[in-house]
């Protein structure tokens, strides 16, 4: 199970979000999501247990102080399309009236 955590200081790291996850099982993976314009944390990442670890791990966890900061620990969504394309734009109309 995919596991969203967030509102984690900025300081955390990859090997920091594990070995939290840990104690509640076996990780399969845990990244912090880093931000591509500055390099630093965006403030949340993701985990990757097994189910019955994942769950346990989420009621332990969810709101569990983290350098001072309230986790927020709950099972990831699946990420939603993004839409595409601009839009606005001015389209020209139909004017037709007479002077």
């Amino acid at each position: 199970m995919r596991i969203y955590v967030g509102n984690l200081p900025f300081s955390v790291n990859d090997s920091e979000l594990e070995s939290v996850f840990s104690e509640h099982g076996a990780v399969q993976s845990a990244q912090v999501i880093i931000d591509r314009d500055t390099g630093r944390s965006r403030g949340f990442g993701f985990v990757e247990m097994a189910d019955s670890e994942a769950r346990t791990a989420i009621e332990q966890l969810n709101g569990k102080d983290m350098g001072g900061r309230p986790l927020v620990v709950n099972e990831a969504r699946e990420r939603q399309p993004r839409g595409g394309g601009g839009g606005g734009g001015y389209r020209g109309g139909g004017g037709g009236g007479r002077w």
